[in-house]
């Protein structure tokens, strides 16, 4: 273990993510969607392959005996990825990525209702403060009665758009849980990467459109962005303790306000940044809580374990 290499690899991932980001949204939704889920997908292979290559072990690393897992993880994957390149036309690049913390809130509830998590008060708090997180971001853009044609509407339904791709990506969070206790890390990546290019590709029909040599560079980046972003985030857990890396990836805000800032000339609203911090606090006390009572279960196994043995002798 060397949880300071493992940081440092958790927060390139954290680059990647946003670089893929700012990619999608300096196509200005002149791409379909569905085409830029194929190049994002397809262009990702290639670290991917070059990683499991290097490694020596690419048919082990890619056995599966859960296929169906691997759909419906890829399947709702790639739900959240439609839905969160769709908020980016519509949202400035930190605002999509402040509402992508609301993922780790929605986790919290379908674990809850699908794998039967107990959910004590301390966490349906942390909960609900998130919530409230997220509102204080779609306020300034809750004018209902205004024509859809306004900026503040047109931000609304990049809002709901958002959230709609933090709930997807959620539920492949708890799908990634069920699979991670009997799959290698490569085999996921690389059935997530397969189903998303057959998804992205089956688009096809709807009417794709030939990018031009920007956007055709845009399309690539993002792959390759994507695709290193995964990988880093399998080689961190190699070096650091999940719980101990999960704080991390609320850096990507910090690279969002740098690249949005720098790159694209955006600037956050106040609502933007105070809502994204409750978010962010939300989340860092529910990791907090989770690793305190991991910690509570280790310290009651060993009790009763040297109890036992205090008996026996």
């Amino acid at each position: 273990m060397n949880p300071r290499k493992g940081i440092t690899l958790k927060i390139c991932a954290a680059l990647c993510t946003v670089i893929m980001g700012a990619c999608v949204s300096g196509l200005k939704g002149e791409i379909p969607i569905g085409e830029v889920v194929f190049f994002r997908s397809a262009a990702a292979f290639l670290p991917l392959f070059i990683w499991l290559i290097v490694q020596g072990r690419l048919r082990q690393e890619i056995a599966t005996k859960h296929i169906g897992g691997h759909i419906v993880r890829s399947v709702s994957g790639t739900g959240g990825m439609f839905f969160n390149y769709l908020a980016l036309i519509y949202l400035p690049l930190v605002d999509a990525t402040a509402l992508s913390y609301a993922a780790p809130l929605f986790t919290v509830v379908l674990a809850a209702i699908l794998l039967k998590e107990i959910v004590r008060v301390y966490r349906w708090t942390a909960v609900g403060v998130g919530l409230i997180g997220v509102l204080v971001m779609l306020s300034p853009h809750a004018s209902w009665g205004a024509p859809v044609a306004t900026a503040t509407n047109t931000a609304l339904i990049g809002g709901i758009l958002g959230l709609t791709a933090a709930f997807f990506s959620a539920f492949s969070i708890i799908q990634i849980r069920h699979l991670a206790k009997t799959e290698n890390p490569g085999a996921i990546v690389l059935y997530f990467s397969l189903v998303t290019t057959v998804i992205g590709l089956s688009t096809i029909g709807f009417g794709w459109k030939m990018p031009d040599a920007w956007q055709l560079l845009l399309l690539v980046g993002a792959g390759l962005a994507g695709g290193m972003a995964q990988l880093l985030v399998t080689l961190s857990l190699r070096h650091a303790q999940a719980s101990l890396l999960a704080p991390f990836e609320y850096t990507t805000m910090i690279w969002a306000l740098l690249v949005g800032y720098f790159f694209m000339g955006q600037l956050p609203a106040l609502t933007t940044i105070t809502g994204a911090v409750l978010v962010i606090l939300a989340g860092l006390f529910t990791i907090w809580r989770e690793r305190q009572i991991k910690l509570q279960a280790r310290r009651d196994d060993l009790l009763i374990v040297a109890t036992e043995d205090a008996r026996a002798a």
